[in-house]
């Protein structure tokens, strides 16, 4: 029986991603600071795992994971008070398949898709 997924992403350098998702997406370390080239970090009951690529082009970069949520406007908000940048073509709307959505990129280009069902 499955009971959750925990989504591996890759990252160019630990502590730049750890603190971009910190201070920037509320999320908490996770882990053991043994292994410099893996990283976990979680947010309520989502988990995020990082592994080492120092040669990842960000631009060229594929990593996409979606992360559905009960309070997405108050997410939204909270990412707006931190000042995150939101994808360009990712801002808080209702999409045409009934999700209300927004999306943003951290610093390696991983895509971060946050959904919430619209009545």
């Amino acid at each position: 029986m499955l009971t959750a997924i925990h989504p591996k992403l890759p990252m160019r350098s630990r502590d730049l991603t750890r603190e971009f998702y910190e201070k920037k997406l509320g999320f908490s370390y996770v882990g053991s600071d043994d292994f410099n080239f893996y990283l976990i970090m979680q947010r309520d009951q989502v988990q995020i795992h990082f592994f080492e690529f120092k040669d990842l082009d960000p631009l060229k970069n594929y990593g996409q994971v979606y992360i559905r949520t009960n309070e997405i406007e108050q997410l939204y908000g909270s990412l707006m008070e931190r000042k995150v940048s939101i994808h360009p073509n990712g801002a808080l709307q209702i999409k045409p398949w009934g999700q209300k959505e927004f999306a943003l990129l951290d610093p390696d280009h991983n895509l971060l898709t946050f959904g919430q069902s619209h009545p």
